[in-house]
């Protein structure tokens, strides 16, 4: 089966300056096959309304996504393996990816999406950078990404942990730097059905 990684980029950075997590996720792609396809989304560069729960109003179905939502939904579904972008803000994960991790509540109820049964078997990973030393500090980071996948029934790649807070900080990391070559070609860890 062929592979096809698709990079969601979650900085909030303005336009054309590259963070940390995004120099990292690149490196990492670097060594990727020639054979295997990418897609680089800016999350940013396909806005999402704020995320509206109506999953207890009426039927609690959601349209049909449309515009963004539907570039998004798309992109999602044709990954084999997803790769979240994102640095640490926080603890946590960006605006621009906790905002589109909403959203899955939605595709999970849209008529004919089988967003879960599509989801199912590909492989969910990260790649993000910190301010401090501690690595510790990405521990929410990592915990919503892999209680995601296990949620989905995805397979769980891990996260790629860089360290730096100006852009092209990371470059100082030289453990990050030496990790990301071979980062997308570990075995990730399947997900098993409790």
């Amino acid at each position: 089966m062929s592979r096809k990684f698709v990079f969601l980029l979650a900085s909030s950075r303005k336009p054309g300056v590259t963070g940390n997590s995004e120099l990292l996720a690149r490196r990492a792609a670097e060594a990727l096959p020639g054979s295997v396809e990418q897609e680089w989304l800016r999350l940013t560069d396909f806005p999402l309304d704020p995320f509206q729960d109506i999953r207890h109003d009426g039927d609690g179905v959601y349209p049909q996504p449309a515009g963004n939502e539907k570039v998004l939904l798309d992109a999602t579904l044709s990954a084999t393996d997803l790769v979240i972008v994102s640095p640490v803000y926080w603890y946590s994960l960006a605006t621009p990816a906790k905002l589109y991790l909403d959203y899955w509540s939605a595709w999970l109820r849209v008529p004919g999406a089988d967003f879960r049964a599509g989801m199912g078997g590909s492989t969910l990973w990260g790649v993000t950078g910190h301010a401090t030393r501690d690595r510790a500090v990405a521990e929410p980071l990592i915990g919503t990404l892999r209680l995601t996948a296990d949620f989905m029934g995805m397979n769980w790649g891990g996260v790629l942990l860089g360290n730096g807070t100006r852009p092209g900080q990371v470059h100082d990391d030289e453990s990050a730097l030496d990790e990301a070559p071979g980062f997308f070609a570990r075995q990730p860890q399947e997900y098993v059905a409790s």
